[in-house]
């Protein structure tokens, strides 16, 4: 497995004796060569916590070899979020709340900010492709594919995606751990609300485990089968725990809070290699601080 956070570090344990170049040209079988030995010059790459530039340099079983992506730089210095993984293929952001993903009439969007910089950076070869969709109110972890194909391959392997989210609710499940099922509808007011099954109502699956109670709130780690539009908020709201500061779903209206429901975790495959990429990110500061005041975000 290979596993990134925000310093966009990879490490690997060697399996066999090789030469580093040689272990490279495996795990990057479809990167050119001379991107890998400018990889090795840049000083990126460490075994056993040690800098290494010798693309001879003998290898041998259990050595850890550890690669800072440096792909994602000027992309990282270019947006105004934290970009937590970029490489040729796709790129990982931390979605701030109060913005779209993507827009259809023209308002700014998370999807437009990206593909800008992309198509800079790129000379207007790559743009951002969404992949999947986190709610205007909702911040974390987030992907984009850089091409159309890329983001094709990506969907068609999301069923081995795995999700997490960091939600603060008012009050307390009656179970420690549970899985919510229902059928999703959206009426014509574009809220959605739980039905009964029929053709155009979408099947939806969400689990949820408590992980501390504060006061007259929980904290719980979500996890979702089915990724449909408002599908926690919804899901939590029907067994009486509604997100702190989601209005629109039951949650009180004594203050106006920007919704605690916070996407930290996101694995999956990498469309070009197949190996498991894992981003997570910490539970924002502030996340559960919560004043009797109004909170201003944008």
């Amino acid at each position: 497995m290979q596993y990134f956070n925000k310093d966009q570090a990879v490490r690997t344990t060697v399996k066999k004796p090789s030469t580093l170049i040689e272990f490279l040209n495996e795990a990057y079988p479809d990167s050119p060569r001379t991107r890998i030995k400018k990889l090795l010059k840049s000083g990126a790459i460490k075994i056993n916590d040690r800098p290494v530039t010798l693309h001879s340099w003998s290898l041998k079983s259990g050595d850890i070899v550890e690669i800072s992506s440096r792909s994602g730089i000027t992309a990282k210095s270019s947006l105004p979020f934290p970009v937590l993984y970029d490489d040729q293929n796709i790129i990982v952001i931390d979605k701030p709340a109060g913005i779209s993903t993507s827009s259809t009439d023209g308002s700014r969007s998370i999807q437009e900010i990206v593909s800008l910089v992309l198509k800079t950076l790129s000379k207007g070869k790559e743009r951002a492709h969404v992949v999947h969709r986190l709610d205007k109110e909702v911040s974390g972890v987030l992907m984009f594919a850089k091409s159309h194909e890329v983001m094709n391959i990506i969907k068609d392997h999301w069923d081995q995606t795995e999700k997490h989210y960091y939600a603060l609710v008012e009050g307390f499940p009656e179970k420690e751990e549970d899985t919510i099922k229902s059928w999703l509808i959206e009426d014509k007011s574009q809220k959605v609300h739980s039905t009964f099954e029929r053709p155009e109502a979408k099947y939806s699956e969400t689990h949820y485990k408590i992980i501390r109670r504060l006061n007259t709130y929980t904290l719980l780690d979500v996890n979702t089968k089915t990724g449909r539009k408002n599908q926690i908020r919804v899901h939590l709201s029907d067994i009486g725990c509604p997100i702190v500061g989601d209005r629109k779903y039951g949650a009180s209206e004594d203050y106006l809070r920007q919704i605690r429901l916070y996407a930290y975790h996101l694995s999956f495959p990498h469309p070009v290699t197949g190996k498991i990429i894992t981003i997570e990110s910490p539970l924002p500061k502030g996340f559960l601080s919560l004043k009797e005041k109004d909170e201003h975000y944008k």
